[in-house]
C-alpha cells in the first residue's frame, strides 16, 4: 500500500500527529504549498496564496506546541478560504472584475474564529463570480478545473474550495451556500460538504449575494473534517442580524455514536426526473446500507418541492439587484474609465464590471422587484417558500433526515453547459430547499460512476440538528471503503 503523504491523510489523523510530535505544523503547511505550486496551474484553484504568513503562522504554532501552550481546536492546520469571505489586508475578490483589486479593511467572523482556533490560512480559493454559477466558469480570473478530470468542472459556485481540498492543496475549506453551493461541487469532487442551519454560522464578512439564503460551510475529505470545521466556526455574532443565540457546537463529541431506531425519509418521484443512472444507483446504494444497519426507510411526499427551482430563481436574483446595487463605481470596485456623464459612469462602471451571469440575474432580480410586478413575482415566491419549509416540518413528524440526491448527474465537461442557463439552473434541482427552509444539508461520497467521477448523496436534517445529521452521515462512512477511492 502506498503511504500516504501528510496533505493526503484524514484531519483526525493529521491533528493526533500534530498533537504528539510526529509531524509539525510548519512541515505540514510546507506539504500543502507545495502541492499548490505543483498543482494550481493545472486547476486554478486558488486565487491568493498567503504563503509567507502561512508559514510563520505554522512556525508560531510548533514553537507554542513546544512550549507546552494550549492550543486552539484546529491548531498548526492549513485551510483554505473562498474569495467572498473577508479577511484584513487581503484580496477579497469574489472572482469580479468589479472588485478585482478590493483590499478587506476588516476580518470576517468566521476568519477571527479560525484565528481563535489557531488554524493556518493558506489562501484565497476560486468561486463563480459573486457567487452565481454552479461550474465556477464565470469567474472573471478563468474556471477552476475538477481534480479527478481535468476536463470536467468541479462544481459551484465553491468550486476552487472543493478543487483544493480534492487534490490535497488543503485539509479542510471554507465555502458559501446560497442553493448548493457546496454541496454540490462537494458531490462532483468526492467530498463531505455541509450547509448548515440558517444563522448556525454567522455571515458577518461574507460579501452578500441573496441575504436570506447565504450560509457559510466546510469542505473536507470525510465526516470528522466537516464536524471539526463546524466546531469551530458556529456560535452567536451579534454583528449578524440573523446569526441564532447558541454557544459554539461540539460536533465531534458524538460522532461516532450511531443513531438507534434510524427513519430515513426518501421521496422517490424526486429521483425519477431527469436523474442519470448512476446517481439513482449511488443513492439506492446509501438507502441499502442504512437498511442493513437497522434504518426504517419510510416514503415521504413532499408536495412543493417541484416549485422550488422557480422559487429560487426569483428570490435569489431579487436578493442579489438590492445586494448588488452598492457597486456603482464611486464608494469602492471597479470605475469605467471613459465616460461623459454621472449616469453613463454607472452604467459603464457595472456593465464592464460585472459578468454576463451577474448581469443576467440582476435584470432577472430588478424585473420581479419592478411596479406592478412585485406581487406577482417576489412575494408569491416567498408564499411557495413557505409551503415548501412546511412539507418539511410535516415530513420530518416522521422521519429523522431526508435521503435524495445532491445533483441529477456526476461532474459534467467544461462549457458543456454555459450557453445554457436553464440546463445549468436545473442542477441545483436537489439542493435549494435547504436554502429555501434554512435546514442543514449535507453531501456524502458514495463512490465512482464508469467514468471515474465521484458521486454522492444528500441528507436534510431538521433544523439545528447538525449533529444528528453528521452522525448519520458518518454511519453510511464507517461502513464504506470511499477513503480508499480518494484522489
Amino acid at each position: 500500500m502506498t503511504k500516504l503523504t501528510p496533505c493526503q491523510r484524514p484531519v483526525r489523523t493529521l491533528l493526533e500527529q500534530l498533537q504528539v510530535g510526529d509531524l509539525s505544523s510548519t512541515r505540514l503547511t510546507e506539504e500543502c504549498l507545495h502541492e499548490i505550486k505543483s498543482q494550481n496551474g493545472s486547476l486554478n484553484a486558488f486565487l491568493t496564496l498567503q504563503e509567507e504568513s502561512a508559514i510563520r503562522q505554522a512556525e508560531a504554532i510548533d514553537q507554542r506546541r513546544a512550549r507546552g501552550e494550549s492550543l486552539g481546536l484546529l491548531a498548526g492546520l492549513p485551510i483554505a478560504i473562498k474569495d467572498n469571505i473577508c479577511q484584513l489586508d487581503t484580496k477579497t475578490t469574489c472572482s469580479s472584475r468589479m472588485l478585482e483589486n478590493f483590499v478587506s479593511p476588516y476580518d470576517a467572523h468566521v476568519i477571527e474564529k479560525l484565528q481563535q482556533a489557531d488554524a493556518i490560512i493558506i489562501g484565497k480559493t476560486n468561486l463563480d463570480e459573486f457567487a452565481m454559477g454552479s461550474s465556477t466558469e464565470n469567474s472573471y480570473f478563468g474556471m477552476s478545473r475538477n481534480p479527478w478530470n481535468t476536463e470536467f468542472v468541479p462544481g459551484g459556485s465553491s468550486g476552487g474550495s472543493a478543487s483544493a481540498v480534492a487534490a490535497n492543496m488543503a485539509p479542510l475549506a471554507l465555502g458559501s451556500d446560497t442553493g448548493g453551493s457546496i454541496r454540490q461541487p462537494a458531490a462532483f469532487c468526492g467530498l463531505v460538504g455541509l450547509k448548515p442551519t440558517y444563522g448556525r454560522v454567522s455571515r458577518y464578512g461574507l460579501v452578500a449575494f441573496a441575504s436570506s439564503l447565504d450560509q457559510i460551510g466546510p469542505f473536507s475529505c470525510d465526516v470528522y473534517g466537516s464536524a471539526i470545521l463546524m466546531d469551530a466556526i458556529s456560535g452567536h455574532d451579534q454583528r449578524d442580524s440573523t446569526s441564532l443565540p447558541y454557544p459554539a457546537l461540539e460536533l465531534t463529541k458524538d460522532l461516532d455514536q450511531p443513531i438507534s431506531g434510524l427513519k430515513i425519509g426518501v421521496i422517490e418521484e424526486l429521483m425519477e426526473k431527469s436523474v442519470d443512472g448512476d446517481i439513482v444507483a449511488g443513492v439506492r446504494h446509501a438507502i441499502d446500507v442504512y437498511r442493513q444497519q437497522g434504518a426504517e426507510i419510510i416514503p415521504i411526499k413532499l408536495p412543493h418541492a417541484e416549485y422550488a427551482v422557480a422559487t429560487y430563481y426569483i428570490i435569489a436574483p431579487c436578493e442579489a439587484s438590492s445586494n448588488l446595487s452598492r457597486y456603482d463605481g464611486i464608494h469602492y470596485g471597479y470605475r469605467a474609465k471613459e465616460f461623459s456623464s454621472l449616469t453613463e459612469m454607472y452604467s459603464r462602471s457595472r456593465g464592464e464590471g460585472f459578468g454576463t451571469e451577474v448581469k443576467r440575474r440582476i435584470m432577472l432580480g430588478t424585473y420581479a422587484l419592478s411596479s406592478g410586478y412585485y406581487d406577482a413575482y417576489y412575494n408569491k415566491a416567498l408564499k411557495v417558500r413557505r409551503l415548501i419549509r412546511q412539507d418539511y416540518d410535516e415530513a420530518f413528524k416522521n422521519v429523522d433526515v431526508v435521503l435524495g440526491p445532491v445533483t441529477p448527474s456526476a461532474a459534467f465537461k467544461k462549457g458543456e453547459h454555459s450557453k445554457d442557463p436553464l440546463t445549468m439552473y436545473l442542477s441545483d434541482l436537489f439542493t435549494i430547499s435547504a436554502n429555501l427552509t434554512g435546514l442543514p444539508a449535507i453531501s456524502v461520497p458514495c463512490g465512482l460512476n464508469d467514468k471515474g467521477l465521484p458521486l454522492g448523496f444528500q441528507l436534510t436534517g431538521k433544523a439545528l440538528e447538525e449533529s444528528t445529521l453528521l452522525r448519520i452521515a458518518r454511519m453510511f462512512e464507517a461502513q464504506g471503503d470511499w477513503k480508499t477511492n480518494r484522489f
